[in-house]
């Protein structure tokens, strides 16, 4: 069976710094590579990214660098790149990439433009790399506190996934084995949009039963996307959809979620996004996943009154009008 010694992780935000302390304590070297100098300065001289996790003491085995050419050594890498920036940081990482190194996807998106999965842009990017995808109900605060988390590691060679699970496992961080890829990524990339949407509920004071019946027909609206893109339901049932969904749209920590919240309270999108350092990759996802439906053919009422607000091509409470005012129909 493969073993892992060394990761290494792409991205330094609150969520990469997050899974190098769980790879630390699963008793991994990493490497963790930051964009900002200043991230790799406070790591360097406090043990803490005061950046983007402050008050986390991290673990002495996690050493960070600023340059991919730092992650040559590592036979394990997590890339944390946010979705719309993923392709780009990749390729950064091609020639610093040694054969059969295996790539864990953690960004939850839908590329715009292309309106690829990030499977489909790491293969694009990295062709022949061995991928996986890391996804499940999972705020980056509580697992570098070491509190209960678990995750859907999704990766077709089942033998390979069951070896990164087992690296990167630790007594309060469980990944739960899985083969489908589209599934896992599905659910991630749209539970982001449908947070912001549970936020302008939260944000008008609709009240909690308006917020269940939300997340409830978000929930068929992604598991409707996710089958039409080839994923099996019962992936969609799990932790990295309706886990995550659940998580995502139930808590102001989500940065989807407080998004919404600001809209609904009556804030643009440039207020809401105003001095905000972690990426809310709902936004950016909206308008890819309304278009990916639409070229499938796919139904999701919820996530295109998302993106329509988003884009300024609808005002708030038109959107929920809109809404409320579908004709009748069944619920399956």
């Amino acid at each position: 069976m493969t073993t892992f010694r060394h990761a290494g992780v792409i991205g330094a935000g609150a969520w990469g710094t997050a899974l190098a302390q769980v790879g630390a304590r699963a008793g991994l070297r990493v490497t963790l590579q930051a964009r900002e100098t200043e991230v790799v300065e406070s790591i360097a001289a406090k043990r803490e990214n005061t950046l983007f996790l402050p008050g986390v003491v991290l673990e002495p085995e996690i050493a960070a660098v600023a340059d991919l050419a730092g992650l040559a050594s590592c036979d394990l890498i997590l890339a944390v790149a946010p979705a719309q920036h993923l392709r780009s940081a990749l390729k950064a990482l091609a020639p610093h990439l040694r054969p059969g190194v295996p790539v864990v996807l953690c960004a939850k998106g839908v590329e715009q433009g292309t309106l690829k999965l990030m499977t489909e842009v790491a293969a694009e990017a990295l062709p022949g790399a061995p991928l996986a995808v890391l996804s499940g109900p999972s705020f980056a605060g509580e697992v570098a506190r070491n509190l209960p988390t678990a995750v859907t590691l999704a990766c077709e060679d089942e033998a390979l996934g069951r070896a990164i699970a087992e690296a990167i496992a630790t007594p309060t961080f469980r990944p739960y084995i899985a083969a489908d890829m589209i599934g896992a990524e599905a659910g991630g990339a749209v539970k982001n949009v449908l947070a912001i949407a549970c936020g302008i509920v939260e944000g008008k004071g609709l009240g909690r039963s308006a917020h269940a019946a939300l997340i409830t027909r978000g929930f068929a609206e992604l598991t409707r996307l996710a089958m039409a893109l080839g994923a099996k339901a019962e992936t969609v049932a799990g932790l990295c959809g309706l886990g995550d969904l659940v998580l995502t749209c139930s808590s102001p920590q989500s940065r989807n979620m407080s998004v919404g919240l600001a809209l609904g309270s009556g804030m643009t999108l440039a207020e809401a996004l105003a001095g905000k350092l972690s990426v809310a990759e709902g936004v950016a996802s909206a308008p890819a996943v309304r278009d990916l439906a639409a070229r499938l053919g796919v139904e999701m009422p919820i996530c295109q009154a998302v993106a329509a607000i988003l884009a300024g091509e609808a005002q708030v409470d038109a959107a929920i009008a809109g809404l409320l005012s579908r004709p009748l129909k069944s619920e399956a």
